[in-house]
């Protein structure tokens, strides 16, 4: 990937909400919306429809005093924007700051606690909560960092669950089988609560390191002080241990309950399909902390912001994997068609006949949620659909060129694997080695690239065919 500083994005990093808000705002990136717009769908279903063209702020939503945003990551150039980096560059920012994570800055005194709430907890009287898609089991807190602590070691953990409304001071969360349930599980082998935070309304570079694929024992929030170039000040919970960003707009303190369960969901996910309901952990809140005048952020589920939080994470984290082992694996990209998780694309530099083949094996075992991977060319642009359809068309033979695994771990949010087992298929789109080069040549009018269609055409004002054709 380019790293010189020409590649590099005009703007430094973004290290609070309210500037990059301000910043989007500026640029005709993000929108008011009118004034009292309902909770119930209609907040979703405005945030969708401008979802990738403008962030959204919705101010005194349902009757609340508290606004809701939506929408402030759903570009990928933006978010390249917001860590100084170009589209380019942004992989290799992300993953050296993974790699390189700075520690965390406590401070006693922070704007997270500006107005304290202990006594008479009611969720949906303090913070306006949405309810997103049609068959949604009540409103869901979608863009909350639930943050909790290794009971062993005190080592914090950040992810993003989805967060049931279950009652005035509960909250059912679905929690994969990754490092905040373990941590639950260390917790309830002692028959002890797992304190936790849930931090909503966060600036965009913090919100894209909670999603960082690390170790177990590695905290996120030392990630978003990398991208941010500087240590991310931390403030001590009211009620508990756990550290949350300092300039957090809203944090509901807790604790996971040991041996509880509860149903939660159904609820809109990223694959375009419902998660289905379930028994799951609950969590019983404590105090809720905020600034003096908060934002709400809320994640429409399967929307661009979505996919993208989970894309270029993984994006990162699969280039580095691949490149460990093949120097010439030039860049990977997860289409969005497959969800931002299912389908991979990697450009290679082909250097010998079956490395092709070694890399797709890479690739599937790089991450668990990958179910196709298709391998083209450097000359195939694997962020245009067109171009990977066409070097699929042109290059591939399936008694060749397929790959097929079954019975792999795959996606439990997967509606078509069963309870997470799934087949994995690699695609081999590449030129078939030793081939004659013209056989493969591309085509190409000389010339196409320089033509200004404004320096050609007449006018740009729609032309008068009909006239034209009476006067010849």
């Amino acid at each position: 990937m380019p790293s010189s500083d020409e590649s590099k994005s005009e703007f430094s990093p973004v290290v609070t909400l309210r500037a990059w808000l301000q910043r989007l705002g500026e640029t005709g990136r993000a929108g008011m919306a009118k004034g009292g717009i309902g909770l119930e769908h209609e907040l979703a279903a405005v945030a969708k429809r401008l979802d990738g063209d403008k962030a959204v702020i919705f101010p005194q939503p349902g009757g609340h005093d508290v606004s809701v945003f939506s929408g402030i990551v759903s570009n990928r150039s933006w978010i390249a924007e917001a860590m100084g980096e170009s589209e380019e560059t942004m992989l290799s920012r992300f993953q050296h700051a993974s790699l390189n994570p700075l520690a965390w800055h406590e401070v006693t005194d922070a704007p997270a606690h500006e107005v304290v709430h202990s006594d008479g907890i009611d969720l949906l009287k303090l913070l306006p909560i949405p309810t997103h898609s049609e068959h949604d089991n009540g409103p869901y807190i979608s863009a909350g960092l639930l943050i909790s602590r290794n009971p062993e070691n005190g080592i914090q953990n950040v992810s993003i669950n989805r967060l049931q409304v279950s009652g005035p001071n509960r909250l059912g969360v679905l929690i994969l089988p990754r490092h905040t349930h373990y941590y639950h599980e260390l917790a309830e082998r002692t028959g002890a609560d797992l304190p936790v935070a849930i931090v909503i309304g966060i600036d965009p570079l913090t919100l894209l390191a909670s999603q960082a694929i690390l170790p177990v024992d590695c905290d996120e929030l030392e990630v978003a002080g990398a991208l941010h170039g500087q240590p991310l000040d931390v403030v001590k919970c009211t009620s508990s241990d756990v550290r949350v960003p300092a300039h957090s707009e809203i944090v509901i303190e807790g604790r996971v309950l040991a041996n509880v369960r509860e149903k939660e969901g159904p609820f809109a996910e990223f694959p375009q399909y419902y998660g289905p309901p379930q028994d799951g952990p609950v969590i019983e809140v404590d105090a809720i902390t905020h600034r003096r005048k908060p934002l709400f952020h809320t994640i429409v589920s399967g929307g661009l912001e979505h996919l993208l939080l989970g894309a270029i994470p993984r994006e990162a984290t699969l280039l580095a994997h691949l490149r460990r082992s093949f120097v010439n694996v030039l860049d990977v990209h997860l289409g969005l068609g497959g969800v931002g998780r299912y389908h991979l694309y990697i450009k290679i530099r082909a250097r010998q006949d079956g490395e092709a083949r070694n890399i797709l094996l890479g690739a599937l075992g790089g991450h668990y949620d990958l179910k196709q991977v298709i391998i083209v060319d450097e000359d195939v642009d694997i962020y245009n659909p067109r171009e990977i359809e066409w070097a699929v068309a042109t290059r591939f033979q399936a008694d060749r060129d397929l790959i097929v695994i079954p019975g792999a771990q795959g996606s439990k949010l997967d509606p078509s694997a069963s309870e997470g087992v799934s087949a994995k298929m690699g695609i081999d789109a590449t030129i078939p080695w030793g081939s004659d080069a013209f056989r493969y040549k591309r085509i190409r009018v000389p010339g196409e690239e320089a033509i200004d269609p404004a320096t050609v055409l007449e006018t740009s004002a729609p032309a008068d065919i009909t006239r034209w054709l009476r006067e010849d």
